[in-house]
């Protein structure tokens, strides 16, 4: 496992590549959020942000998806994969929310878990955008990938595993960003086709050129 000192390197250097660090999702409403999240899941962001402006325009409020035919929002979100799934699962979201939540997206852990098709990843990052709490965004691939081939995490691709590691070693103030933009880096730079250490800032610091150079 990385050193404290190698750990704040790679921080600050994704700080200054990406310092804004934003979430790629597209919404306005918390809920969205949590929707768009859930539509994500074996679907990239991208084509999220191409379906939710006319799912949204359609169901305008939070009691408009709790009103809905599951069916017919699966009409909507078709191409985001396993829809049948997913739009039963904003339905009842919605419904739950209202329900046990006053129509409000809850802001703890279990709360978060309680609500259906939702998981660590989602309420992770609910907590962190939303509402400020730290949270590790493990789930995603890219972030698995890169903290690996780091030396971050010692390689395993278990989320929980993955989170319990990132918590140990990052800063609890830095981790909800870091997370933001291991995904952006891996899309950008440290891709999982090919790892562009050649233009990489990290590559002093990481794991994967350090063990691949002695290996050359």
């Amino acid at each position: 496992m990385k050193q404290p000192e190698d750990v704040r390197f790679i921080v600050e250097e994704l700080k200054k590549l990406y310092p804004d660090a934003l979430c790629s999702l597209q919404y306005e409403k918390d809920y969205e959020l949590l929707f768009a999240v859930r539509l994500s899941a074996q679907c990239t962001d991208e084509r999220v942000n191409k379906v939710t402006p006319a799912l949204f325009e359609r169901f305008p409020t939070l009691e408009s998806f709790a009103e809905a035919d599951p069916v017919e929002v699966g009409e909507y979100i078709h191409s985001c994969g396993f829809y049948n799934g997913k739009s039963k699962d904003l339905v009842n979201c919605a419904q739950k929310l209202l329900r046990d939540f006053g129509g409000k997206v809850p802001s703890n852990m279990d709360d978060l878990l309680s609500l259906p098709g939702i998981g660590r990843k989602t309420a992770n990052l609910i907590q962190g955008d939303i509402y400020g709490t730290p949270g590790v965004v493990v789930a995603d691939t890219h972030c698995i990938r890169i903290t690996g081939r780091l030396g971050l995490t010692d390689g395993t691709k278990d989320p929980a595993k993955v989170e319990k590691q990132l918590r140990e070693v990052l800063p609890p103030e830095e981790s909800n960003d870091f997370c933001h933009r291991m995904v952006l880096h891996g899309r950008a730079v440290c891709t999982a086709r090919v790892a562009k250490c050649e233009i990489c800032p990290l590559a002093s610091r990481c794991t994967h050129f350090l063990t691949a150079g002695k290996e050359a």
